[in-house]
Order: structure tokens, then sequence, then C-alpha cells
């Protein structure tokens, strides 16, 4: 691993560039598939709103579902690299089959399988990039994030333009081709990575060992990912029923040009590139003052931040009434609901990957996921809810579940930080 580490790039282990490289092209994908999928249900299939949002929830659920046993897989028997280029590959392959209308269903299948190799086994592999005394560690997952969500930011803009202007498959094959730019960056990138711990029999065993002494870590990252779950029950209707707002509750044009509908998608991404850095040195300064914020009690700000940028959104739509919001008031929405992001998804994945027990780094991350499965499921339900609540309630609900989320975060404070 030191001969890995002591090549940098940017002051990081040259392996941090590749994987963040690699899942900003496979985010490319995801987002270019997430940006047109409702308005491809709604539009190009027929389907009612509700039966959109129903198969949005469950499509990314089950995609954030399948690590749990990818994660295994590749903890005891493919190995992280193995299954990043397998699972790599076949999501590949299902977003060019989302170009067959018949195979829609087939399609959101072979993509959630792929998805479940590939995903827990990329960002397991940046722990293993740092010494445990490494400070750049903790900053590492922020560092990813802000990689990854560069692809998230060109989704929108190459995906939706394509899809909405020429084609809904146009966009589906843009999605695919990124996911096989990112494969490709990760099988030249590969001697950069840390190497392949053991795996097999002895890992069973070990991990047999290292149960009992893991227990409360387990029950405390599962306390954690109940709050995951509630959060994202909000947050993932930024690409479920906040689409539908935006293509006919919002003001789209300015200076007679009217704004696609999929470009405010990139705002998300667009802000976390550019914040990070300077929350990075807000947080920065924090430590060297001897202020540091714990893991959970960030995570917990964070939804309180997105609980009031739902709050914004409830007023501007009860005040509005039946006219469209303006597009500004939109933007004013993503800045506080990126800020508040950044205080508790990176966090999250980064402490569950550093709580992780020895030879269990996929697994663990896989946890991760599961919460992003169960939140996507309840955000799929709230979704349901969109055409029988007034928009300004709907989205007081939304800032509801984030607050509800804050507060076990800020319970579970205590008990992590005596883990550490």
């Amino acid at each position: 691993m030191s001969s890995v580490a002591d090549k940098t790039w940017f002051g990081q282990p040259r392996g941090l560039t590749i994987l963040f490289l690699t899942n900003m092209w496979e985010l490319f994908s995801y987002y270019g598939m997430r940006t047109l999928l409702v308005y491809y249900m709604t539009k190009q299939l027929l389907f009612a709103q509700e039966k959109a949002s129903f198969i949005y929830g469950a499509y990314t659920a089950m995609a954030y579902f399948t690590p749990i046993l990818g994660g295994a897989i590749a903890d005891r028997w493919l190995g992280k690299r193995n299954a990043v280029i397998l699972g790599g590959s076949i999501m590949a392959f299902g977003h060019f089959v989302m170009a067959f209308e018949p195979m829609f269903y087939v399609a959101l299948a072979t993509i959630a399988l792929g998805n479940g190799l590939f995903l827990p086994s990329l960002p397991s592999q940046i722990n293993d990039l740092y010494a445990a005394d490494d400070p750049r560690r903790g900053r590492a997952y922020n560092v990813y994030y802000v990689g990854l969500n560069i692809g998230g930011f060109m989704a929108p803009l190459v995906c939706g333009t394509l899809g909405e202007v020429y084609g809904w498959h146009y966009g589906f094959g843009a999605a695919g081709i990124g996911m096989f730019i990112g494969l490709l960056i990760y099988v030249f990138g590969r001697r950069y990575l840390p190497p392949e711990p053991l795996r097999g029999v002895a890992r069973a065993v070990d991990a047999q060992e290292e149960r009992g002494n893991h227990r409360k870590v387990w029950l405390l990252l599962l306390g954690v990912g109940i709050a995951a779950t509630i959060f994202r029950g909000a947050y993932e209707q930024v690409g479920n029923t906040l689409p539908l707002l935006i293509d006919t509750g919002v003001d789209r044009v300015v200076a007679g040009f009217t704004i696609p509908m999929t470009w405010f998608q990139s705002l998300n991404p667009l802000l976390v590139i550019s914040m990070t850095p300077l929350l990075l040195l807000h947080w920065r300064r924090r430590a060297e003052a001897g202020h540091e914020t714990a893991p959970a009690l960030r995570m917990a700000i964070g939804a309180l931040i997105v609980a009031g940028a739902y709050v914004l959104l409830a007023a501007v739509t009860a005040v509005a009434g039946d006219t469209r919001i303006g597009w500004l008031w939109l933007v004013a929405f993503f800045v506080i609901l990126t800020l508040g992001e950044l205080y508790i998804l990176p966090t999250g994945l980064g402490l569950f990957a550093r709580l992780a027990p020895p030879r269990l780094g996929a697994t663990t991350v896989a946890s991760w996921f599961l919460a992003v499965f169960s939140g996507s499921l309840l955000a799929g339900l709230v979704g349901t809810l969109w055409s029988k609540a007034s928009h300004s309630g709907f989205f007081l609900l939304l800032a509801g579940l984030a607050v509800v989320a804050a507060a076990l975060l800020w319970r579970l404070d205590r008990p992590i930080r005596a883990l550490r």
C-alpha cells in the first residue's frame, strides 16, 4: 500500500483519481438515465404519475439493494477489482438495452444487477489507499464526492438534452457510452490501486472471530442507516417529484429562452463541485482550532439544512398558488439542499468505511447503500402523494422527514464518538 500511496496527484494518492474518474462516468450514466426516467415513463410510455413514481422508487431501491449481495460476493470470492469490471460491463449493457422500448423492465433489472457488484467494490478501495494515521483520509471522501459529481453535472446536459431534443433513446445510449468510458479508465488505471486483500475461507473464519467484538459497531451503523433511510425519503424527491414541479410549476423563460427542464438537474452536482472546496477549508480551520464536528452531528446538521430547503419550497409554492414560481427560487432551493447534502452524504459513506471490520470493507460499504435502497423505496411511496396533496403540504412533509432523521443522528452522536 505504501508504494501506491506515495505516488500522488494533487496531494492525494493517484488511485483516488482513478476511482473517482471511474465513478464519475458511472454516475454520468446513472444520472443520465435517471434524469430521463420519469419523463420517459410519463411522456413516452404514458404511465400515470403514481405508477411512474412508484417504478422510479422501486428501481432506485433495487439498484441500492443488490450491493448487499454484491459486496459479500466481492469480499469472499470475486475480489473488488473483478467485481467492478463485471458489474460495470453488465450496467453498460443495461443502459444500451434501455434504447429498446419493449425491453424497459429488463433494462432496469440489468442495470440494478450490475450496480450490485460495481457500487460497493469501488469506494471501499479508498480506505486501503491510506495508512490508518493519514490525515488526508478523512477528507478523501469529500474529494471523491466532487469527482463523481462532475459526472452528475454533465449527465443532464448531455443525456438530458439528447433525450429531450432528439429522442429519449439517444439519451439512454449516451448513458451507456459513459459507463463504457468509466470501465476503460478503471482497467488502464489499476496499477495505481491498492492490492487485493486475501479472501476465501480464512477471511470467513476471521470475520466469525471478530463478530462479537464488532456487534456494537454494527448496531450503531444500523441506527445511522435508519436515519439515512428517513432522510433519503425526502432527499430522493429531487429525481422523483421535483422534475414534475419543474415541468409544470416553474417559470423557465429567461429573455425569451425556455430553459430545458432537464438542465436544472445539473444544478445539484455543479454546486457540489463549487461548494466543496470552501466547505473543506471551513472544516479544516475548525479542526485546527480544536472545534472539529463529529461525523454523526455533522450529518444531523446536514439533515436540518435540507429540511430548510424544503420549507423554502413549501413557502414559495404556497404564496404562488396556481401560478408558476420563478426559476431563481429553484436555484435557491438547490443551493440550500446541496449544502445540507455535503454535510450528510459523504460523511455517512466515510463513517461506514472507517468503522468497517477488517476484510469486510465492501460488505460494510454495501450496508451504507442498503440505506439508499430503503430510502429510495420510501421516496417512491412518498412520491405517490404528490398528486394527492398540495405542493406546499407535500414539501412540508419532506421537511418533517429530514427533521426526524436529524433528531435520530443527534441521538447517535455520543455513542459513535465513544468508539473513536
